[in-house]
């Protein structure tokens, strides 16, 4: 049988693995293995990348998010406005600090916060908004940065999921206060094993960050702040190092791809049974994840077939951060943020990765339109595709389709 994964890691990093070896090799030799040379080196290489003045490399994109708002002193009683629509580190940040997430709405055509749910949300007791740029695309910041302005906000930027992805023509993590970054191997920049970086325009910020990466120490030894440990070793900033002058042409790679399934889909029909992905026209995005909605209810039936016939695909995310048990004491109800929940219940992400062959999508949307005429063979079943024409505007009364 056929097998199409939804991520091919060896594949992507196998032409640059000698490459990879000999600088781990250098690394080994030197003995710095934490906060080594190349560290600093990743730090000036993705500040030119981004525009950022300041990067901060850290252990992972997690710890980014902790930092970012511990350097602003988020305690209990404080409110930080985020999406549910996402990772659970996102939110967990601001719970451990125990500072209260609030979650609002996306816009259902990216996915992103929805900019008026954020300005229903802010109270006395809101002291950050946090947007993520989920699955490569960038939350809507103008809108954002606005109202962050409007309310003396800081506003951090969850990138974790974006680097390279720009608004506007301004890098993600670089709009915000502080802009947070994961490495972890399934992200478009990807090392071997954790990491993580923040970026800021501030001078003072970076330096409170930094120290706050290093048990607040300053000078050595010394500590006038409690800090946690969070430093990126000199072995994954190596790997970094190899693999970022890379970075912008497996974006290309991940475009192409996504407009080839745009393509094949609306040319199978699919279009009319499967939410196709949106780009809003004033990013560009760098396809973490190709996401299509299967309505109906049929989403988990469609992954497990898809899956019996070599398939990979996934959920990003089954249950929104605000459904969570963890989370209960919040007190948000079943319905409480309906877009969300609908999203949940339809996404399915498809495989995207840079080095995804054309012949491999054909399969996948071959199998995906048996799949489909499968689910609903001999039944009058009416499932329409749920369309959104933009940002902010939901075409749920769009005319029903059946699967064909």
């Amino acid at each position: 049988m056929r097998q199409v994964p939804l991520l091919d890691v060896g594949r992507g990093n196998g032409p640059l693995l000698a490459e990879i070896q000999a600088a781990l090799a250098r690394v080994c030799e030197s003995g710095r293995f934490v906060l080594g040379p190349d560290v600093q080196e990743l730090e000036r290489s993705i500040e030119a990348y981004t525009g950022a003045k300041h990067a901060i490399a850290c252990a992972s994109g997690s710890d980014a998010l902790l930092l970012a708002l511990m350097a602003y002193d988020l305690g209990p009683g404080d409110e930080v406005i985020c999406p549910s629509f996402t990772f659970f580190a996102t939110a967990s940040a601001v719970y451990r600090l125990g500072a209260r997430p609030v979650f609002v709405d996306i816009d259902p055509a990216t996915f992103n916060l929805d900019p008026q749910a954020v300005r229903a949300a802010i109270t006395p007791n809101t002291k950050a908004i946090l947007p993520v740029h989920l699955f490569g695309q960038c939350a809507a910041m103008d809108e954002l940065l606005a109202i962050a302005a409007e309310h003396h906000l800081p506003l951090i930027e969850d990138a974790a999921q974006a680097i390279g992805a720009q608004h506007r023509g301004r890098h993600a993590g670089a709009m915000g206060d502080i802009g947070c970054f994961s490495f972890y191997p399934t992200k478009n920049l990807g090392g071997f094993g954790d990491g993580g970086l923040l970026t800021t325009g501030d001078e003072a910020l970076a330096t409170k960050l930094r120290r706050l990466a290093s048990h607040g120490m300053n000078p050595r030894y010394y500590h006038a702040l409690v800090g946690i440990n969070s430093r990126l070793d000199t072995m994954q900033a190596a790997v970094l190092n190899i693999k970022l002058p890379h970075l912008d042409r497996w974006a290309e790679a991940r475009r192409a791809n996504a407009a080839r399934y745009d393509a094949l889909l609306t040319s199978a029909g699919l279009h009319d049974v499967l939410g196709l992905p949106a780009t809003d026209p004033t990013c560009t995005h760098v396809w973490n994840q190709y996401t299509v909605r299967v309505p109906g209810g049929q989403r988990d039936a469609v992954r497990a077939e898809l899956a019996k016939v070599g398939i990979g695909a996934e959920i990003y995310y089954p249950l929104p951060l605000h459904r969570q048990e963890c989370f209960a004491s919040l007190g948000y109800a079943a319905g409480a943020l309906p877009k969300t929940e609908r999203a949940a219940a339809e996404v399915l992400s498809l495989p995207i990765f840079p080095e995804l062959a054309a012949d491999e999508q054909a399969y996948v949307v071959e199998q995906l339109g048996i799949i489909c005429g499968k689910l609903v063979a001999g039944s009058t079943q009416v499932v329409p595709a749920p369309k959104f024409l933009s940002r902010g505007t939901n075409a749920d009364e769009a005319k029903p389709q059946v699967f064909k």
